[in-house]
């Protein structure tokens, strides 16, 4: 298996070497075509140049000679082209030999048609009248000098020294990049191994240039609080199941054996004490056994249109004596407005009443409970505040958590992490969300966002 940052680096340096060849493919391609095109633009320049000086020349001497224009016979041999004059009627007045320029070496003449004779013929014309032709016969379509292969040559050079440095750069440049790519990714790949060792305080520190890689690495360090989180709800979750079912067994145990001893007597108000034990220890497994069920029960709601000031006015007067006997006061306020919501009576009523009992539960005697109602668009918002012992701050975050506790205080309250975890389940059954401020000593404050019902919804 290759490392990520070969594997970067040899795709850029195989996508940039393909660019750059294919690049200096097209630009050798295109530099052929316009010097070809201006060397045959040259050629034709020496055509009408040709017939230009004939047609001079019989201006002047009135009719062809056999020394008529002879002496562009050493111009055309030096430049590795035939040259024949013709009069007007076509007959030959003098010609130069094909052969002599067929294994002349003055030119360097390579082009496709190389070694293949063509001619063409031009009329030369004087007062628009055509007095004669010049017959200009060569072996290459395109006849280049020894400068000129040099000249295409030393560009060709280039091009290719051109792409080797460009090849080499960038292959620099690739591993410098691909290291900064993989140097972040490797180092969330080291944290990832880590998490898989069980090293949840492992934090990758790395920063990163790049949005992506950036999220990464903060998405990875939020894994690992969360599995750290976990970690240590899980050991909490074995730890408070241990107490809360030893507890009531080795009461039960210890007292059952005391009396089968004969060490002390078997008497009613000893039973009844055993008995709330077998309760407390019930209480538990059925709070288990609630939440489970709500978990399950996501496809079997029974959904309606409710009252929600209504329903939580009902919740209040089951509270009132329970409130009354600490001394607790409950402050209901529901302004006039539209409560309504699409939901599930009982279990919606499940949530009032978890959330009030806590408040009754965490409350301090002769302490208060404010409850209200109000609306805010489509939304039906729902709050409960009480001024009891509060949560600590770094508790805040869990306390929907399944048989979270959060500070060992709130144990002697009866409170066994059960409740919040149905309140949560029960809300998110229904798309409503729950919010939580809390300050330790100074109490707690639950809000609840509802949506209004609409019609359709039922």
């Amino acid at each position: 298996m290759r490392s990520i940052r070969r594997e970067v680096s040899t795709i850029l340096i195989i996508c940039t070497m393909a660019g750059v060849i294919l690049s200096a493919i097209f630009v050798n391609i295109a530099m052929k075509t316009t010097f070809d095109k201006y060397m045959i633009d040259i050629q034709k320049q020496r055509d009408i140049r040709i017939v230009s000086y004939f047609e001079e020349i019989y201006k002047r001497d009135k009719r062809w000679t056999q020394n008529s224009g002879s002496e562009m016979m050493h111009e055309a041999y030096m430049s590795d082209y035939c040259l024949t004059l013709l009069d007007g009627s076509k007959k030959v007045i003098w010609g130069m030999n094909p052969n002599d320029i067929k294994n002349s070496n003055h030119w360097i003449m390579k082009t496709e048609n190389s070694g293949v004779y063509s001619s063409k013929t031009l009329p030369i014309k004087v007062n628009k009248r055509i007095v004669g032709y010049a017959v200009i016969g060569q072996y290459h379509a395109v006849i280049l000098s020894e400068a000129d292969i040099n000249f295409k040559n030393s560009i060709n050079q280039g091009i290719i020294l051109s792409v080797f440095i460009a090849i080499v750069i960038v292959a620099i440049l690739s591993l410098l990049v691909s290291k900064g790519v993989s140097f972040s990714i490797k180092k969330v790949s080291e944290t990832s191994v880590q998490f898989s060792k069980g090293n949840y305080e492992f934090r990758s520190e790395v920063k990163s240039n790049i949005v992506e890689i950036n999220d990464l690495i903060k998405s990875i360090n939020m894994l690992g609080g969360t599995l750290k989180h976990q970690n240590l709800l899980r050991r909490r979750l074995v730890s408070d199941i241990s107490h809360e079912i030893r507890t009531p067994l080795n009461v039960l145990q210890n007292n059952l054996e005391a009396m089968i001893d004969g060490v002390i007597p078997v008497t009613g108000e000893r039973l009844n004490k055993l008995n709330e034990e077998v309760i407390r220890f019930g209480k538990l497994l059925n709070n288990l056994d609630l939440l489970k069920k709500f978990e399950a029960e996501q496809t079997s709601l029974n959904m309606d249109k409710l009252f929600l000031d209504d329903l939580v006015k009902i919740v209040c007067n089951e509270f009132n004596n329970i409130a009354k006997k600490r001394n607790i006061k409950i402050h209901l306020d529901v302004a006039k407005g539209d409560y309504s919501t699409l939901g599930d009576y009982n279990k919606l009523k499940q949530v009032f009443v978890n959330l009030l009992s806590n408040s009754v539960k965490f409350n301090k005697d002769k302490g208060d409970i404010w409850i209200s109602l109000e609306e805010n668009g489509d939304k039906v918002i729902f709050k409960i505040k009480d001024n009891g012992i509060g949560i600590k701050e770094e508790d805040v975050p869990y306390v929907f958590e399944r048989l979270y506790r959060g500070d060992k205080s709130r144990h002697k309250a009866l409170g066994n992490g059960i409740g919040l975890a149905i309140v949560k389940t029960i809300l998110d059954l229904h798309s409503a969300d729950i919010n939580v401020e809390s300050k330790e000593g100074y109490g707690s404050e639950f809000i609840v966002y509802f949506s209004k019902f609409k019609a359709g919804n039922s």
